[in-house]
């Protein structure tokens, strides 16, 4: 297939202490901090990245709403996908912070939604998804301008148009992921770009197949996003040595603290990363689950744990089989951060024919 229709390709920051030359070791060097995340994303800015995600974590890192409103003045062109969690900040706060980081982006915000506990509380997942589905349908009301009137489960609101508003005047795209049924059928109702971590490739698909039937049940269409790791070197072989060198000083326990650590260590999308390194190992081929789809990496990390490795051509087809699916977004990011963004763009993102992801306009 020719891969002439375009695609997002996005980096990731660290700012949830998640940045190791070798996995489970701390480096002071590369811990969450302002300065070192900030290098990261004019790392990814001066590669030609299209977006950057800001992850949030409330025990880990440092703040993503902070973070961006102190990167906003020094990106000339790359967007911004920030992370915000529902239940953590009174929703017309929080309305009034994005459309104003949206001013200093000069429209170029994103938006991840995260649906989770907050520390000290959880919520069976059907309620805490009602509250995700209320507080995006709120969200995105206010930050079209319009008035919101909610009396809802979790949020009653009566309020005017907002006066601080986007630069286009309509809200930014909305990032959404998760695998259980609550958490799809959110997406289908509310997100405007469905992520999901690695899987093999049927898996894949089945998921796609299914979000584009519910999306349709309600009338919506949504594009897909995917969100991987990468490892990328000369040859197939210094790739996988590079991974191999990655774990090698990981200690089972340390990398189980790791990924037990998270708010979200027991979701669905978590355990099925786990199955995921089962059945590489299983598979005789290292970490491999499938052609340069290596688990190694979650092994010490509690979310997204694969990565793509191979050598440029290897990773650009990885890459392109994805997108043959009907992915149109990517997040992509590697060990150390700001070191496998460069290689990532020196090797990959050339080929890559790439744009800011944008929605279709309604008629």
């Amino acid at each position: 297939m020719i891969h002439d229709k375009p695609v997002e390709i996005s980096w990731f920051s660290a700012l949830c202490d998640d940045d190791y030359q070798f996995l489970g070791i701390d480096d002071p060097s590369l811990k969450a901090s302002w300065a070192h995340c900030r290098d990261i994303a004019l790392t990814a800015e001066r590669n030609n990245f299209d977006n950057i995600l800001l992850p949030s974590g409330y025990e880990l890192g440092i703040d993503s709403i902070a973070f961006a409103g102190g990167i906003a003045p020094l990106l000339e062109k790359m967007r911004l996908l920030v992370a915000i969690r529902c239940g953590e900040m009174w929703l017309p706060q929080l309305a009034r912070q994005m459309a104003t980081l949206d001013q200093m982006l000069h429209g170029r915000l994103t938006i991840n939604i995260i649906s989770s506990d907050m520390p000290g509380q959880s919520l069976p997942s059907d309620p805490r998804y009602r509250r995700t589905l209320e507080t995006m349908q709120a969200l995105r009301t206010m930050l079209s301008g319009e008035e919101v009137q909610m009396n809802g489960e979790f949020i009653k609101l009566d309020l005017a148009p907002p006066r601080i508003r986007t630069v286009s005047g309509k809200s930014p795209l909305f990032y959404f992921g998760g695998m259980s049924p609550n958490a799809r059928d959110t997406a289908a109702q509310a997100a405007d770009v469905f992520l999901m971590w690695p899987d093999t490739k049927d898996a894949v698909q089945d998921i796609i197949n299914d979000m584009r039937k519910r999306a349709a049940s309600y009338n919506r269409h949504l594009k897909f996003g995917y969100r991987a790791h990468v490892i990328v070197r000369e040859t197939e072989d210094k790739a996988r040595a590079a991974a191999g060198l990655l774990v090698s000083r990981l200690d089972d326990k340390i990398g189980a603290d790791i990924r037990n650590r998270s708010l979200d260590s027991h979701s669905i999308g978590v355990r099925r990363q786990a199955e995921l390194r089962d059945a590489a190992a299983r598979g005789g081929d290292g970490d491999f689950v499938e052609e340069n789809l290596w688990t190694g990496v979650g092994r010490a990390r509690s979310g997204c744990g694969a990565a793509i490795v191979g050598d440029p051509d290897q990773v650009l087809a990885k890459i392109n089989m994805y997108r043959d699916m009907g992915i149109e977004a990517f997040i992509l990011s590697g060990y150390p951060h700001q070191q496998e963004c460069d290689l990532f763009a020196k090797y990959v993102l050339p080929h890559i024919h790439h744009r800011p992801l944008t929605m279709p306009t309604k008629s």
